[in-house]
């Protein structure tokens, strides 16, 4: 197995059958084997190679970050899994943090490849049409004894010069496709390119709320997890964005914390999580539900920036149809009404 992290969708499966078998009272080793003969192939030979170490006596939080493909988060979450006694718990939470981080990451990359695809065939459509069909236009209109003038005579110009660039045009196709399927298929250039638009646009829009629902996931599996409030703001951290200004609420939180302020409080103070929320979380923390109600908190921004993506992406397909038609339709009529108006001239 190559030593690349494991995507989430992995990684949540790999929690919650962790957590079923812990449930059922296996042990972690024998959890190690048990996965090991249920799978085939390079993932079973590198889960028996865990288990192996497991049963040697090594901790299970040593052996998974020995092996190179799980995240730094995910083995401090199970350390302090066996730290605390909690280790069923952490890795359920795990499996629904890393569940909820796939789908996001799925809507993410849907709502980028799909108007990207549109706007690349629509393109190719416009390609096609000034480049190829007006010139035989041109030429019926030149049987006639006259020729396209106006707009009609500028685009045709255009769609001259197009197709003696066709060569060009084509490798430029060929690249945009190449990176549309390198995109699709390639967990770490998406992930490389969102950490490159995180820190460039992270405290806008969408991805503003993308991060505020990643922090407050990865928050609530801290405190689920039986941390320290200021432990498991420290686990969130990287969650939280990777802007300056991301790093001064998180130093803002932490001196709030350490001055004695309540964790909702400081939350709030710092800006990292909505005022409503941090308001919920106040009262959850009177009524010793805190860890619940922060989970209930993380749900709810989590469903706030899928119902983001879904209107961001419903908002740009239409608008690429649109105008995609509106040029479709400006490129025939100012072919057709001058032929209409020769025709009915004859």
């Amino acid at each position: 197995m190559k030593k690349t992290i494991l995507s989430n969708e992995a990684l949540s499966d790999f929690c919650m059958e962790f957590s079923l078998l812990i449930r059922a009272g296996v042990g972690t080793a024998d959890a190690l084997c048990l996965l090991a003969e249920e799978s085939d192939g390079e993932s079973a030979a590198f889960l028996a190679g865990l288990a192996a170490r497991a049963e040697d006596g090594e901790q299970l939080s040593s052996v998974l970050d020995g092996a190179k493909v799980f995240p730094a988060y995910l083995v401090e979450m199970v350390r302090v899994g066996e730290q605390s006694g909690r280790l069923e718990e952490v890795f359920e939470g795990l499996a629904n943090h890393y569940e909820a981080q796939g789908r996001l990451g799925r809507q993410i990359r849907n709502a980028l490849l799909y108007p990207s695809i549109l706007a690349l065939l629509m393109l190719v459509v416009l390609v096609v049409l000034l480049a190829k069909v007006l010139p035989v236009f041109d030429q019926v209109f030149a049987q006639m004894g006259t020729g396209l003038t106006g707009l009609g005579g500028g685009l045709l110009q255009l769609g001259m010069i197009l197709d003696a660039c066709m060569p060009a045009l084509c490798v430029v196709l060929a690249l945009a496709v190449s990176t549309a399927t390198a995109f699709t298929a390639s967990a770490p250039l998406r992930m490389s390119f969102l950490s490159w638009w995180n820190r460039h646009h992270g405290e806008k829009g969408l991805s503003g709320k993308i991060a505020t629902a990643r922090f407050a996931s990865a928050l609530s599996m801290g405190l689920r997890s039986g941390l320290s409030m200021e432990a498991a703001l420290e686990t969130a951290t990287p969650f939280a964005g990777d802007t300056a200004a991301a790093a001064g609420r998180m130093e803002d939180c932490r001196n709030r914390l350490f001055a004695g302020a309540g964790l909702a409080e400081a939350l709030k103070e710092s800006g990292l999580l909505p005022a409503g929320s941090c308001r919920l979380l106040a009262l959850g923390f009177r009524s010793g539900s805190g860890d619940t109600v922060m989970a209930e908190i993380a749900r709810r921004l989590e469903e706030e920036a899928e119902e983001s993506i879904e209107e961001k992406v419903g908002r740009v397909e239409p608008a690429l149809v649109i105008v995609t038609s509106f040029m479709i339709g400006a490129i025939l009529l100012s072919v057709m009404l001058p032929l209409i108006h020769i025709m009915s001239a004859l």
